[in-house]
């Protein structure tokens, strides 16, 4: 992120998402969204009076993944809890919607993708819920204060990068490798674990109906099947020696090495 210098205050809003650990069963934060926290701090630090506000719309067991964006820097957190049933992106842009629109936030953040169900549709959502323009992919951002506005870089396929500029406020998704996300330090995460997070119930905003059916989920049929050799080495040697010959290769040259 690069400030201009005539900065001003900004208010911005970034979004996280819970994602399960498929080891430990564990919440945690999505990782494309630690980068999208990463640039919203590092923006909160270089323009003066500026606040960074992290929002989550997720279950009750899942809101150490709010502490963890305040331990890496923001300064309040808005935990939108919802009993754990699985949301689609469209009811979770309107539930943060919902609850920010009012806060009149001048830069909303968020992951260009989630690691679970890799929908990558919030950013584009909540712009069209706030009525505000939009930058996807993005890799790289300069806020020009003095004309209001943010000129961001987005990745394209095959390495391109499209150059756009967007006035304030924007919607803005985060693509991995703008930054480094920094490891929350712990006398921040003490402070967060102390920390009483304002939460806001799901049903209590209204969650819209859903707008995607699950026609079918299948398995994609193998393309090559393996085959596993048993027995001792040496009949295990005989038996590949007659597969590669039934495929095709050719016989020693006579005298050659065995």
């Amino acid at each position: 992120m690069t400030p201009s210098p005539e900065a001003m205050s900004l208010r911005i809003l970034v979004c996280v998402k819970p994602v399960q650990d498929s080891a430990s069963g564990h919440w945690r934060m999505n990782h494309y969204d630690g980068f999208a926290v990463e640039e919203a701090v590092r923006i909160r630090e270089h323009v003066p009076g500026s606040r960074a506000e992290a929002v989550m719309v997720g279950p009750e067991a899942a809101a150490g993944v709010l502490r963890r964006a305040l331990g890496m820097g923001v300064d309040d957190a808005l935990h939108i809890r919802e009993p754990g049933s699985t949301l689609e992106p469209f009811q979770i842009a309107s539930l943060i919607a919902a609850a920010v629109r009012t806060r009149n936030h001048d830069l909303v953040l968020a992951g260009v993708v989630s690691e679970d169900a890799a929908h990558g549709q919030l950013g584009a959502l909540m712009a069209e819920m706030l009525d505000r323009p939009c930058a996807t992919a993005v890799v790289r951002l300069v806020l020009e204060m003095r004309l209001s506005r943010v000129t961001v870089d987005r990745e394209l396929e095959g390495g391109a990068r499209e150059r756009l500029e967007l006035p304030l406020p924007a919607v803005l998704t985060i693509q991995s490798g703008i930054n480094s996300p920094r490891y929350p330090a712990l006398s921040r995460l003490l402070q967060a674990n102390r920390r009483a997070l304002p939460t806001v119930e799901a049903l209590v905003l209204g969650i819209p109906p859903s707008r995607v059916a699950l026609v079918k989920r299948c398995t994609p049929p193998g393309t090559r099947h393996g085959l596993v050799l048993e027995g001792r080495t040496e009949d295990k040697a005989r038996e590949l020696h007659a597969i590669l010959r039934r495929k095709g290769l050719p016989p020693r040259p006579a005298g050659g090495r065995p």
